[in-house]
């Protein structure tokens, strides 16, 4: 071959300067050199300037994506989950507050009793086991007993009042325990449960020996995204209007790590002023702003003084906003270009929409993103909120973009400008996804699939792999609709798909 000049793919900057909007499935990455195994490659980055995770995963802001529990399970595997703001200021905050308050990966959905009060039915005992009996039947009274399913269906009479057969709990444990904590003091104590009590006495949850070995039989990836106060850290979105000042006052007392401007459209001047009180209001809390699709775009946020880009518009698996306003970008130009003007001021940039499977991730990490906001990827699992129907033999679980009519209804017209509009307009639509299972099991497997993609690059971190693009040693081409279809599973008459 001495003589012969063979140019193999396209450096990245001469591939999205063609006037093409490309989706991630449009590009390929042609592969590099190993010289390393896939376990050496690191995937710790940031999230902003000042926030660092171990694995680059963001759960959306979605009213069918993140509260509580997907927060706190995306922050024991290393991640951090931003809760939506399609609620009050007051409940948001709560659901901050819940995430904050432990340090075990589950959120369980508790029942309180007084000694007066009687069990109605056995639906009471629907989201656990157990029913904990206070002085004032609250969270925030005395804890005195607990009463099982097993001993209310044994009773004779099952309106007696709980008094009358609650046993005694001999002890509860600090809510600052981990899950390693709580497992060795129940094997210690042989016990089946123990409360987590906060600082402040109030009953946080309780963590049962069947909740340890289920989470401990889940594979362990990341270290727990933990701030400076030693909890758990969790971001919440908020929006750019005058209100949305007093949301923010109420979610930084309780302890929010990062707020995310959610705007379908962040190059507005809204955003801008929200962005300079946020600095000047709260200089310990990081802001992310967008969404942005340009290098215009960014820039103006930047100058702003943002801690972090989020990048997207129209990509979302259930979002019309292409379709409705003709506006947005292709999701792998959109990272390139946002990340490419973004990167000269160490902004860091997540890529949100687009994801649905473990390339994607590899695709938005390596065209510059230091992180990926997942929606539909994560919305089936059991963390998320709502609860599990059927459609045939399949179970399933609602999801539905924010600029959806039925979102709106709720409030998340504003992230649209559209708040005070009398016409509202669909921007998204509602549907199902799959259950997955818990997210605990499968990102871990998703996070080990982008090593070996990464591994393929010869890219050993996040910041080598970015380096390795601009140095023009990572090489892409555009498939054609037959790659693609030749990329995926073909010519079969039958085949089961199984990730992991």
């Amino acid at each position: 071959m001495s003589g012969v000049l063979i140019e193999d793919g396209f450096p990245a900057n001469r591939l999205f300067n063609q006037g093409y909007s490309h989706t991630y499935d449009d590009v390929i990455f042609l592969p590099h050199y190993i010289d390393f195994p896939t376990d050496a490659v690191d995937l710790t980055t940031k999230l902003t300037k000042n926030i660092n995770l171990s694995i680059p995963i963001v759960s959306s802001p979605m009213d069918t994506v993140t509260e509580s529990a997907m927060a706190v399970s995306i922050a024991s595997l290393g991640g951090i989950g931003i809760v939506h703001y399609n609620n009050t200021a007051v409940e948001q905050a709560a659901l901050i507050k819940t995430a904050k308050s432990r340090r075990v990966p589950f959120v369980s959905d508790l029942t309180f009793k007084s000694p007066s009060d009687s069990v109605e039915s056995v639906s009471e005992f629907y989201s656990s086991p157990y029913i904990l009996v206070t002085s004032a039947g609250t969270s925030k009274s005395k804890l005195l007993g607990f009463i099982s399913k097993f001993q209310w269906e044994a009773l004779s009479d099952k309106d007696s009042p709980v008094s009358s057969y609650m046993k005694a709990i001999p002890c509860s444990v600090s809510s600052n325990y981990d899950l390693e904590q709580v497992a060795a003091f129940l094997a210690e104590k042989s016990l089946e449960f123990v409360p987590l009590v906060s600082d402040s006495e109030e009953i946080v949850d309780i963590a049962s020996k069947d909740d340890v070995q289920r989470i401990s039989a889940f594979p362990k990836f990341g270290i727990p995204s933990v701030g400076a106060d030693g909890k758990f850290m969790v971001g919440a979105a908020v929006g750019t209007r005058e209100q949305d000042k007093e949301r923010l006052e109420h979610l930084v007392k309780e302890g929010v790590n990062v707020v995310v401007l959610d705007s379908s459209q962040g190059n507005s001047i809204y955003q801008i002023d929200m962005i300079k009180h946020v600095k000047r209001t709260y200089p310990e809390v990081d802001v992310i702003g967008g969404n942005v699709v340009t290098a215009y775009q960014a820039d103006n946020l930047i100058k702003a003084g943002v801690d972090g880009l989020r990048v997207g518009m129209g990509s979302g698996s259930i979002c019309t906003t292409q379709e409705v306003c003709a506006v947005g970008r292709g999701q792998a130009t959109a990272v390139y270009k946002v990340a490419s003007v973004a990167n000269l001021s160490g902004v860091p940039v997540i890529a949100d929409g687009g994801i649905a499977n473990s390339g994607h991730v590899v695709k938005a990490l390596v065209l510059g993103a230091s992180t990926v906001m997942m929606g539909s990827f994560l919305a089936g699992s059991h963390e998320a909120p709502g609860v599990y129907l059927y459609q045939g033999d399949r179970k399933v679980k609602k999801y539905r973009g924010m600029g959806s009519l039925e979102a709106m209804t709720k409030g998340s017209d504003a992230r649209y400008l559209g708040d005070k509009s009398k016409l509202k307009v669909a921007q998204g639509v509602v549907g199902a996804v799959a259950d997955k299972g818990s997210v605990l099991k499968f990102l871990p497997y998703t996070m080990h699939a982008v090593k070996q993609g990464f591994q393929d690059l010869g890219a050993s971190s996040l910041q080598s792999a970015h380096d390795l693009l601009r140095s023009e040693v990572l090489r892409l081409e555009v498939r054609t609709g037959a790659a693609q279809a030749e990329g995926g599973i073909h010519d079969l008459l039958m085949y089961e798909k199984k990730p992991f």
